[in-house]
């Protein structure tokens, strides 16, 4: 794996590599006060779209952090750890209520953690176009 700084949207094999294998992630949202807002999620990267994604409740704490942002999105991060390796992607995060990319989004967390979530109508995909990322293998 590389050591940071690491192109988002060309990260070096063991880099991807790493992001495939199934490991629990942190996702950090600012609440309104500006105080972090750290909580367990499962994260994918695709790194062809630039985009990492988290499925959650639209009810969460952390969709209402990002919703807070406004329309230019929530600065966040996603992080995950495994020993001495480690990886963070950065980026601005916004809420998709759109079926298809919730879809999309659904898929991909079923293909990295290798379990589909029951369905869940309330459902939505926080999407993070990636502005950075570092990591260290």
């Amino acid at each position: 794996m590389a050591s940071y700084p690491v192109d988002p949207r060309q990260p070096d094999a063991a880099y991807l590599s790493f992001w495939r294998e199934r490991h629990l992630c942190t996702l950090t949202t600012l609440r309104p006060d500006g105080s972090p807002h750290v909580v367990p999620v499962g994260v994918t990267y695709d790194p062809e779209a630039g985009l990492a994604r988290v499925i959650t409740n639209k009810s969460s704490a952390k969709v209402g952090h990002v919703l807070a942002a406004g329309p230019d999105g929530a600065r966040v991060a996603v992080c995950q750890v495994d020993g001495a390796r480690w990886a963070t992607l950065e980026g601005r995060a916004r809420v998709s209520t759109d079926p298809a990319r919730v879809a999309e989004a659904v898929r991909r967390y079923a293909e990295r953690y290798e379990r589909t979530p029951a369905p869940n109508p309330s459902r939505v995909a926080i999407e993070i176009e990636l502005t950075g990322a570092m990591g260290r293998g």
